[in-house]
């Protein structure tokens, strides 16, 4: 339907209102004129390149976000020190041009490194800048946001067999992103998130400084321990407290389908688990209507054995479930289920861009019931169907404030819930069964709000409006608070501290909340 001069008028007042200005030509090319003058000309690469490609696809997990429809970037800068950085900021903020920052690019979304709209933005790869520097005497180590979290743990293990890091479980997550939402994983109940365990940064903020956490002050140290990637600065590096190990530690994966009693086991599971020892998780994998359930002690077999069969009978678990090794080997045992892999595979920073996907997340923090799980595994036979994963709180993770930091999933809540969906080509019955499930799920989970994971980012629960130039508070509120619940007010008053003019922006970064004294 054609529409009239006035409409077509107001339609495009109302995406310039939302979506502000695009830099003109002449802007990007005085953008990369300053960038030659500052950084290395064999760091940038702009699209005509004959790296550009291969640079930008090496960190995308996702091939719904390399098309020839993506928004890509202007350039890809790829500092090996911290000037690099601060000057990629201040030409960007000289000429109007956005820098968006990429560490591991697991980015749900991929935000890291596209846009959702028309927008002339640069990208800050941080890969060259991973390394990892481990202080045995004092149990800490500086990590550097590029470094991916198989990369810590190989080089902390190796450092001191006795030392280890709590976060997630892929070994390709960049440390800069898994840390900016908080960093779960298979520790968390003994030790808590990863952002539970940083001691300090450093930062580039929106005027070019380098930060470290006294300079940058308590309320920006705070918010970049759980307030999303991409909101405040450009973390460089990360001080964390290393936490201790025994020598062995059991794992187990245990199988079972419906008719071997999975629902029953998965309904009492809600509430054993998050009151298991602190040393013992074990989390959950429903998929094909079986669920698996993985367990991390920090023992021996024989106690883990003992432990089972007085708090968990139903499992079944026995002797011949176990497997002991180090905690180095558990942290590959987990993806390949096979304790003849060798620990280097962790230093493989290379992933598959074969498969489609789409995740969503929700908390839960009263035990579903039996009748209702039995309705939901039949919809793991639909086509389509992927899997959920269910990540136990509890322990420490739970006892720490919902204010400590911006990740408030804590008090009272008895486990995560991942939704993934996978798909190839241009099916979409893998995109509707998640949501569907997804919709399916809203009575039995966390409310007002509903809660989210902000590392599994979901922009279908909301994207920011770009008002004047500053993205809207009203509208990052919206999903804002399904992330950070009432932490989200305390980010975006420190946004408008420390970036008034919303210069770090995207999709689903914090908003600028500013006082009007």
């Amino acid at each position: 339907m054609a529409l009239s001069t006035g409409t077509a008028l107001l339609l495009a007042v109302c995406f310039l209102a939302c979506y502000a200005s695009i830099p003109s030509l002449a802007a990007s090319g005085e953008f990369l004129q300053c960038l030659s003058g500052n950084i290395p000309s064999q760091l940038v690469f702009t699209p005509s390149s004959p790296s550009f490609t291969s640079v930008l696809v090496s960190s995308i997990r996702n091939p719904k976000f390399f098309t020839p429809t993506t928004v890509r970037p202007l350039c890809i800068v790829t500092p090996t020190n911290a000037s690099h950085v601060q000057a990629a900021v201040l030409c960007g903020r000289r000429h109007d041009v956005r820098v968006r920052v990429r560490s591991g690019g697991h980015d749900y979304e991929g935000l890291s490194y596209r846009s959702e709209r028309p927008e002339t933005f640069a990208v800050v790869d941080l890969a060259n800048l991973r390394a990892v520097r481990v202080n045995r005497r004092a149990a800490t180590a500086w990590v550097d946001s590029g470094a991916t979290l198989g990369e810590v743990y190989y080089t902390v293990a190796k450092a001191a067999p006795s030392l280890a890091f709590p976060a997630g479980v892929c070994p390709t997550i960049g440390v800069g992103g898994h840390f900016s939402g908080g960093g779960m994983g298979m520790m968390m109940r003994k030790y808590g998130l990863s952002v539970d365990n940083v001691l300090d940064a450093t930062l580039v903020d929106a005027t070019g400084r380098l930060l470290d956490k006294k300079a940058m002050g308590r309320d920006l140290f705070w918010a970049i321990r759980g307030g999303g990637g991409g909101s405040y600065g450009i973390v460089l590096s990360w001080k964390v407290k290393l936490v201790r190990v025994p020598s062995t530690v059991t794992f187990f994966n245990i199988q079972k389908n419906v008719d071997q009693g999975a629902v029953n086991a998965v309904t009492k599971w809600q509430t054993i688990a998050p009151a298991l020892p602190e040393d013992l998780s074990i989390r959950v994998i429903v998929q094909s209507k079986q669920a698996l359930f993985q367990s991390l002690y920090l023992g021996s077999c024989g106690a883990l054995v003992t432990t089972m069969s007085r708090l968990f009978p139903e499992l079944g678990m026995t002797r011949a479930d176990c497997r002991e090794m180090s905690w180095l080997q558990s942290t590959v045992y987990i993806n390949s289920g096979n304790t003849n892999t060798s620990v280097e595979t962790l230093l493989n920073r290379t992933t598959s861009l074969s498969t489609f996907t789409k995740n969503k997340s929700d908390y839960v923090k009263r035990a579903i019931a039996k009748d209702s799980w039995e309705k939901i595994f039949p919809r793991f036979n639909n086509a389509g169907a992927g899997i959920i994963i269910l990540e136990p709180h509890g322990g420490r993770v739970g006892s720490i404030s919902d204010a400590a930091t911006p990740y408030p999933h804590r008090s009272g809540v008895l486990y995560n819930i991942q939704y993934v969906a996978f798909w190839t080509g241009s099916s979409t019955d893998a995109p509707n069964w998640i949501r569907g499930l997804y919709n399916f799920m809203e009575p039995f989970v966390s409310k007002n709000p509903r809660g989210a994971y902000v590392n599994y980012r979901d922009l279908d629960i909301g994207e920011n409006t770009v008002v004047g130039g500053v993205t809207s508070y009203g509208s990052g509120k919206v999903w804002g608070e399904q992330y950070f619940g009432g932490n989200f007010k305390r980010l975006a008053i420190t946004k408008g501290k420390v970036d008034t003019g919303d210069y770090f922006r995207n999709e689903q970064s914090v908003p600028p909340l500013v006082s009007r004294k």
